[in-house]
Protein backbone atom coordinates (compact mmCIF):
# COMPACT_ATOMS: atom_id res chain seq x y z
CA UNK A 1 0.00 0.00 0.00
CA UNK A 2 1.40 3.05 -0.87
CA UNK A 3 1.52 6.26 1.56
CA UNK A 4 -1.54 8.15 -0.62
CA UNK A 5 -3.67 4.69 -0.64
CA UNK A 6 -3.26 4.76 3.32
CA UNK A 7 -6.81 5.16 5.06
CA UNK A 8 -6.09 8.80 6.60
CA UNK A 9 -8.33 7.56 9.90
CA UNK A 10 -5.47 5.64 11.17
CA UNK A 11 -2.77 7.47 12.67
CA UNK A 12 -0.93 3.52 13.88
CA UNK A 13 -1.58 0.41 11.52
CA UNK A 14 0.88 -2.66 12.65
CA UNK A 15 0.62 -5.75 10.96
CA UNK A 16 2.05 -9.07 11.69
CA UNK A 17 5.46 -7.16 12.89
CA UNK A 18 8.10 -9.48 14.04
CA UNK A 19 10.93 -8.26 16.03
CA UNK A 20 13.78 -10.58 17.04
CA UNK A 21 17.26 -9.37 18.91
CA UNK A 22 20.39 -11.42 17.47
CA UNK A 23 23.34 -11.84 19.15
CA UNK A 24 26.65 -13.78 18.29
CA UNK A 25 25.01 -17.60 20.73
CA UNK A 26 21.35 -15.92 21.49
CA UNK A 27 17.94 -15.06 19.51
CA UNK A 28 15.51 -13.32 20.83
CA UNK A 29 12.24 -13.16 19.79
CA UNK A 30 10.42 -9.79 21.13
CA UNK A 31 7.48 -9.27 18.68
CA UNK A 32 5.63 -12.44 17.14
CA UNK A 33 3.38 -11.04 15.06
CA UNK A 34 1.53 -8.01 16.60
CA UNK A 35 -1.30 -6.45 14.77
CA UNK A 36 -2.40 -3.23 16.27
CA UNK A 37 -4.80 -0.09 14.91
CA UNK A 38 -4.67 3.12 16.53
CA UNK A 39 -6.85 6.04 15.36
CA UNK A 40 -6.05 9.48 14.77
CA UNK A 41 -7.02 11.95 17.84
CA UNK A 42 -6.90 8.56 19.93
CA UNK A 43 -5.60 8.53 23.51
CA UNK A 44 -5.38 4.98 24.41
CA UNK A 45 -2.64 2.98 26.46
CA UNK A 46 -0.84 -0.32 26.05
CA UNK A 47 -0.18 -2.50 28.90
CA UNK A 48 2.09 -5.54 29.89
CA UNK A 49 4.02 -7.30 31.79
CA UNK A 50 8.49 -6.87 31.91
CA UNK A 51 9.24 -8.83 28.45
CA UNK A 52 5.94 -8.51 26.54
CA UNK A 53 7.30 -6.32 23.70
CA UNK A 54 5.47 -2.92 24.65
CA UNK A 55 8.90 -0.90 24.77
CA UNK A 56 9.86 -2.92 21.86
CA UNK A 57 6.79 -1.99 19.80
CA UNK A 58 6.79 1.50 20.99
CA UNK A 59 10.98 1.88 19.94
CA UNK A 60 9.93 1.15 16.35
CA UNK A 61 6.83 3.39 16.26
CA UNK A 62 9.29 6.16 17.18
CA UNK A 63 11.65 5.19 14.43
CA UNK A 64 14.07 4.54 17.27
CA UNK A 65 14.04 0.68 15.89
CA UNK A 66 13.17 -0.89 13.21
CA UNK A 67 10.95 -4.39 12.77
CA UNK A 68 12.51 -7.61 11.26
CA UNK A 69 9.10 -8.74 9.31
CA UNK A 70 5.63 -7.23 8.74
CA UNK A 71 4.16 -4.05 8.18
CA UNK A 72 4.17 -0.58 9.86
CA UNK A 73 2.47 2.54 8.66
CA UNK A 74 2.32 5.75 11.02
CA UNK A 75 0.12 8.18 9.38
CA UNK A 76 0.14 6.95 6.26
CA UNK A 77 3.87 6.53 5.85
CA UNK A 78 6.07 3.27 5.31
CA UNK A 79 8.03 3.39 8.02
CA UNK A 80 10.04 -0.24 7.14
CA UNK A 81 10.86 1.97 3.97
CA UNK A 82 12.88 5.15 5.27
CA UNK A 83 16.12 5.66 4.85
CA UNK A 84 18.00 7.47 7.50
CA UNK A 85 17.51 10.73 6.35
CA UNK A 86 13.76 9.91 5.83
CA UNK A 87 14.06 8.67 9.72
CA UNK A 88 15.93 11.58 11.42
CA UNK A 89 12.66 14.04 9.20
CA UNK A 90 10.23 11.65 11.02
CA UNK A 91 11.37 11.98 14.49
CA UNK A 92 11.75 15.80 13.82
CA UNK A 93 8.18 16.31 12.46
CA UNK A 94 5.84 13.40 13.49
CA UNK A 95 6.47 11.94 16.51
CA UNK A 96 7.41 13.20 19.93
CA UNK A 97 8.28 11.19 22.62
CA UNK A 98 8.03 11.12 26.63
CA UNK A 99 10.34 8.80 28.69
CA UNK A 100 9.91 7.95 32.49
CA UNK A 101 13.48 8.91 33.31
CA UNK A 102 13.55 12.92 33.22
CA UNK A 103 16.91 12.72 32.59
CA UNK A 104 17.00 11.59 29.24
CA UNK A 105 14.83 14.83 28.54
CA UNK A 106 16.12 17.66 30.58
CA UNK A 107 19.72 19.27 31.28
CA UNK A 108 20.27 19.78 34.93
CA UNK A 109 21.70 23.36 34.88
CA UNK A 110 19.00 25.29 32.89
CA UNK A 111 15.91 26.51 33.84
CA UNK A 112 12.46 25.56 32.59
CA UNK A 113 11.85 27.77 29.85
CA UNK A 114 15.67 27.14 28.68
CA UNK A 115 15.50 23.28 28.80
CA UNK A 116 12.11 24.23 26.40
CA UNK A 117 13.82 26.25 24.25
CA UNK A 118 16.73 24.25 22.94
CA UNK A 119 14.45 21.60 21.15
CA UNK A 120 12.29 24.58 19.66
CA UNK A 121 15.17 26.13 18.49
CA UNK A 122 16.07 22.39 16.44
CA UNK A 123 12.75 22.37 15.13
CA UNK A 124 13.77 25.79 13.15
CA UNK A 125 10.85 27.68 15.03
CA UNK A 126 11.00 31.74 15.63
CA UNK A 127 10.35 33.12 18.74
CA UNK A 128 11.89 30.47 20.20
CA UNK A 129 11.10 32.16 24.05
CA UNK A 130 7.45 32.87 23.00
CA UNK A 131 6.63 29.31 21.66
CA UNK A 132 8.70 27.77 25.25
CA UNK A 133 6.16 30.04 27.27
CA UNK A 134 3.19 28.70 25.40
CA UNK A 135 4.47 25.04 26.21
CA UNK A 136 5.35 25.57 29.54
CA UNK A 137 1.44 27.37 30.07
CA UNK A 138 -0.04 24.04 28.37
CA UNK A 139 1.59 21.93 30.83
CA UNK A 140 0.45 24.01 33.92
CA UNK A 141 3.86 24.84 34.64
CA UNK A 142 4.05 28.95 33.95
CA UNK A 143 5.13 29.58 37.59
CA UNK A 144 7.77 27.62 37.29
CA UNK A 145 9.80 29.15 34.34
CA UNK A 146 12.37 30.31 35.53
CA UNK A 147 13.02 26.90 38.31
CA UNK A 148 16.16 25.47 37.65
CA UNK A 149 15.64 21.10 37.58
CA UNK A 150 17.19 20.68 41.34
CA UNK A 151 14.04 23.40 41.94
CA UNK A 152 11.69 21.41 40.45
CA UNK A 153 9.66 18.13 41.67
CA UNK A 154 9.01 14.79 39.97
CA UNK A 155 6.26 15.51 38.46
CA UNK A 156 6.82 19.06 37.29
CA UNK A 157 10.06 17.65 35.88
CA UNK A 158 8.14 15.03 34.02
CA UNK A 159 5.50 18.19 32.85
CA UNK A 160 8.36 20.08 31.44
CA UNK A 161 9.56 16.74 29.37
CA UNK A 162 5.73 16.97 28.15
CA UNK A 163 6.57 20.39 26.86
CA UNK A 164 9.93 19.35 25.45
CA UNK A 165 8.09 16.33 23.61
CA UNK A 166 5.82 19.29 21.99
CA UNK A 167 8.04 21.21 20.66
CA UNK A 168 7.97 20.51 17.07
CA UNK A 169 3.91 20.03 17.02
CA UNK A 170 3.69 16.00 16.80
CA UNK A 171 0.96 14.36 15.66
CA UNK A 172 1.83 11.67 17.51
CA UNK A 173 2.83 11.45 21.08
CA UNK A 174 4.56 8.06 22.68
CA UNK A 175 5.07 7.61 26.49
CA UNK A 176 7.13 5.53 28.01
CA UNK A 177 5.87 4.62 31.57
CA UNK A 178 5.31 8.40 32.16
CA UNK A 179 3.78 8.15 35.28
CA UNK A 180 6.30 5.19 37.21
CA UNK A 181 8.30 7.67 38.71
CA UNK A 182 5.95 10.03 40.55
CA UNK A 183 3.11 9.29 43.50
CA UNK A 184 -0.36 8.46 42.29
CA UNK A 185 -1.64 11.85 42.94
CA UNK A 186 0.46 13.16 40.24
CA UNK A 187 0.02 10.29 37.99
CA UNK A 188 -3.33 11.10 38.21
CA UNK A 189 -2.88 14.99 37.37
CA UNK A 190 -0.06 13.79 34.39
CA UNK A 191 -2.44 12.01 32.80
CA UNK A 192 -5.24 14.57 33.35
CA UNK A 193 -2.88 16.75 31.13
CA UNK A 194 -2.37 14.38 28.52
CA UNK A 195 -5.85 14.41 28.04
CA UNK A 196 -6.30 18.19 27.89
CA UNK A 197 -3.65 18.02 24.86
CA UNK A 198 -5.33 15.15 23.70
CA UNK A 199 -9.21 16.63 23.29
CA UNK A 200 -7.83 20.56 23.30
CA UNK A 201 -4.78 19.69 20.38
CA UNK A 202 -6.28 16.66 18.75
CA UNK A 203 -2.80 14.78 19.73
CA UNK A 204 -2.72 11.20 19.11
CA UNK A 205 -1.09 9.58 22.44
CA UNK A 206 -0.18 6.16 23.11
CA UNK A 207 0.61 5.43 26.55
CA UNK A 208 2.76 2.08 27.34
CA UNK A 209 2.76 0.84 30.61
CA UNK A 210 2.56 -1.65 32.98
CA UNK A 211 -0.10 0.06 35.46
CA UNK A 212 -3.25 -1.24 34.82
CA UNK A 213 -4.81 1.85 36.93
CA UNK A 214 -4.26 3.94 33.63
CA UNK A 215 -7.46 2.18 32.46
CA UNK A 216 -9.39 4.51 34.19
CA UNK A 217 -8.22 6.89 32.51
CA UNK A 218 -8.48 6.20 28.66
CA UNK A 219 -11.29 4.88 27.19
CA UNK A 220 -8.99 1.79 25.20
CA UNK A 221 -6.34 0.10 26.59
CA UNK A 222 -4.42 -2.95 24.20
CA UNK A 223 -2.81 -5.58 26.33
CA UNK A 224 0.17 -7.22 24.69
CA UNK A 225 1.63 -10.50 25.81
CA UNK A 226 4.62 -12.55 24.64
CA UNK A 227 5.08 -10.38 21.95
CA UNK A 228 1.40 -9.92 20.07
CA UNK A 229 -1.75 -8.09 21.07
CA UNK A 230 -3.72 -10.41 23.27
CA UNK A 231 -6.50 -8.13 24.53
CA UNK A 232 -8.44 -4.68 24.41
CA UNK A 233 -9.92 -3.09 27.11
CA UNK A 234 -12.46 -0.91 26.04
CA UNK A 235 -14.78 1.84 28.31
CA UNK A 236 -18.15 1.07 28.66
CA UNK A 237 -18.66 4.83 28.97
CA UNK A 238 -16.39 7.38 27.91
CA UNK A 239 -14.38 8.80 30.54
CA UNK A 240 -16.32 12.45 30.35
CA UNK A 241 -19.35 10.34 30.81
CA UNK A 242 -18.21 9.40 33.55
CA UNK A 243 -16.69 12.25 35.44
CA UNK A 244 -19.96 14.28 34.83
CA UNK A 245 -21.84 11.16 36.54
CA UNK A 246 -19.42 11.60 39.70
CA UNK A 247 -19.79 15.18 39.47
CA UNK A 248 -23.52 14.49 39.59
CA UNK A 249 -23.30 12.32 42.87
CA UNK A 250 -24.68 9.57 40.86
CA UNK A 251 -21.89 6.48 42.34
CA UNK A 252 -20.52 4.54 39.61
CA UNK A 253 -17.24 3.85 41.19
CA UNK A 254 -17.72 0.22 42.13
CA UNK A 255 -19.15 -0.50 38.65
CA UNK A 256 -16.13 -2.08 36.20
CA UNK A 257 -15.38 0.37 33.75
CA UNK A 258 -14.09 -1.53 31.24
CA UNK A 259 -14.98 -4.72 28.69
CA UNK A 260 -11.93 -7.08 28.55
CA UNK A 261 -11.92 -8.34 24.41
CA UNK A 262 -9.83 -11.04 23.90
CA UNK A 263 -8.32 -10.06 20.10
CA UNK A 264 -8.44 -12.95 17.58
CA UNK A 265 -5.75 -12.29 14.55
CA UNK A 266 -6.07 -13.07 10.68
CA UNK A 267 -4.46 -16.42 10.95
CA UNK A 268 -7.42 -17.26 13.97
CA UNK A 269 -4.78 -17.22 16.91
CA UNK A 270 -5.97 -15.88 20.27
CA UNK A 271 -4.79 -15.42 23.88
CA UNK A 272 -6.94 -16.98 26.65
CA UNK A 273 -7.04 -14.34 29.48
CA UNK A 274 -4.41 -15.34 32.13
CA UNK A 275 -6.78 -15.42 35.13
CA UNK A 276 -9.41 -18.05 32.93
CA UNK A 277 -6.10 -20.19 32.61
CA UNK A 278 -5.56 -20.21 36.26
CA UNK A 279 -9.27 -20.29 37.20
CA UNK A 280 -9.36 -24.13 35.12
CA UNK A 281 -6.05 -24.77 36.66
CA UNK A 282 -3.94 -24.93 33.08
CA UNK A 283 -0.55 -24.27 33.51
CA UNK A 284 1.73 -25.54 30.60
CA UNK A 285 0.54 -26.61 27.18
CA UNK A 286 -3.03 -28.15 26.41
CA UNK A 287 -5.21 -29.73 24.20
CA UNK A 288 -8.58 -27.54 23.45
CA UNK A 289 -11.62 -29.07 21.50
CA UNK A 290 -13.89 -26.64 19.83
CA UNK A 291 -17.20 -26.54 19.04
CA UNK A 292 -19.81 -24.19 17.35
CA UNK A 293 -22.86 -23.41 18.93
CA UNK A 294 -25.04 -20.78 16.78
CA UNK A 295 -23.18 -17.63 17.32
CA UNK A 296 -20.78 -18.84 19.96
CA UNK A 297 -17.58 -21.01 19.78
CA UNK A 298 -17.25 -22.96 23.29
CA UNK A 299 -13.50 -24.21 24.37
CA UNK A 300 -13.37 -27.71 26.12
CA UNK A 301 -10.09 -27.98 27.81
CA UNK A 302 -8.60 -31.13 28.64
CA UNK A 303 -6.53 -30.02 31.03
CA UNK A 304 -7.06 -30.98 34.53
CA UNK A 305 -8.66 -28.29 37.03
CA UNK A 306 -6.90 -27.79 40.09
CA UNK A 307 -8.75 -29.16 43.39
Amino acid sequence: MSMNDAPQSKMIECENLVKIYKSKDLEVVALQGLDLVVEKGELMAIIGNSGSGKSTLLNMLGGLDRPSAGRLLVDGRDLLKFNEDQLVEYKKDIVGFVWQKNARNLISYLSAVENIEIPVMLSNKKNRRERALELLELVGLSNKRSNRLSQLSGGEQQRVAIAIALANRPRLLLTDEPTGSVDSRTAAHILDIFRELNKNLGITIVIVTHDQQLSKKVDRVVAIRDGRTSSEFLRKKFYQEKMEEIKSGLNGLQEETHEEMVVVDKTGRLQIPMDYLHTLGVTGSSKVRTEMEENRIILHFAGKKRS
